[in-house]
């Protein structure tokens, strides 16, 4: 493959860099001593990206803007920000300059029904999967399940402001990971030997319902959070042009089918990091500042 760079001084790319897992990829990355290189479509956020990163701007839109930045790299990490139209032509050149690749996606293949539900999201996942192994392309899938952090957004704003949390199927069970995990993995996978190949489904240790959850939040707040089930058709009301359609019909539908049995677990984040992976509690005390009320 042209242009392909295997020294081990060559750095690694990082796309999605000041998202919620590519950034703390980037620190993990520095702590074991990998130069690194950061790409970003808006130059004015590299701001929060440590002195020693190398930035590029690029946009997997735009897969010619993505040469310089891959020019010499050893790894990438694939984070899919963008519609599927330009996914071939990105992994073409990727191919062209690295050798290695790990890809952020999705458990789409793990045989639990919070999973198995249509999801867009995870076909598109399937098919850059598709597109790499295609390229020939050493490669890396981690696939997080719930991120521990989605209650910043479904829940910090209620509970801030004093109001019950109102959501749907309160029964439907999780295990929530947390992103300093995932990014760690990630991270040991892009520059430690003996990940080529490997699929890692990354949970949390716990199998946890929404409601439970929401308890968690209220022990660490040391208050009472109320919990109020919504229908799935409040749901929608409540999110109309907020989520597209389409991703609210998906998760309605996961949540249907994962009430009444546990979240599937695994011991992934353990096996490679050699440390267990963090509860859900202590991702909820180490943030409990955002779900803190207004004054």
């Amino acid at each position: 493959m042209g242009g392909v760079n295997q020294t081990e001084n060559a750095p690694v790319l990082v796309t999605g860099a000041t998202g919620r897992v590519g950034r703390v990829v980037i620190d993990r990355l520095l702590d074991a001593g990998v130069p690194v290189r950061a790409l970003t479509r808006r130059p004015g956020t590299v701001t929060r990206l440590p002195a020693q990163v190398e930035v590029h701007t690029g946009d997997l839109t735009a897969p010619e803007t993505l040469d310089a930045a891959l020019n010499g790299t050893r790894a990438v990490f694939l984070v899919w920000t963008a519609p599927p139209r330009t996914a071939a032509a990105v992994v073409e050149r990727l191919g062209a300059h690295t050798r290695r690749v790990v890809l952020l996606s999705s458990p789409h293949r793990t045989p639990h029904p919070l999973f198995q539900q249509p999801n867009p999201m995870a076909a598109l996942h399937a098919e850059i999967e598709r597109l790499i192994a295609a390229a020939g392309l050493e490669s890396t899938i981690i696939r997080p399940g719930m991120f521990a952090s989605n209650s910043l957004a479904w829940w910090a704003p209620a509970i801030r402001a004093g109001h019950a949390v109102r959501w749907p199927f309160g029964a439907a069970a999780s295990a929530p990971v947390d992103d300093r995990d995932i990014a760690a993995v990630a991270a040991r996978t892009l520059h430690q030997d003996g990940h080529v190949g490997g699929d890692y489904v990354l949970t949390g240790p716990e199998s946890l319902t929404h409601a439970e959850q929401v308890d968690i939040l209220g022990d660490v707040l040391g208050r009472r959070i109320a919990f109020e089930e919504l229908t799935p058709d409040e749901f929608r009301h409540r999110w109309e042009g907020t989520v597209p359609r389409p991703a609210v019909d998906m998760l309605l539908a996961a949540w249907n089918a994962a009430v009444g049995q546990p979240a599937y677990t695994t011991s992934t984040v353990a096996d490679i990091l050699g440390t267990a992976p963090r509860t859900f509690r202590q991702w909820a005390t180490d943030h409990s500042s955002a779900f803190a009320r207004y004054a």
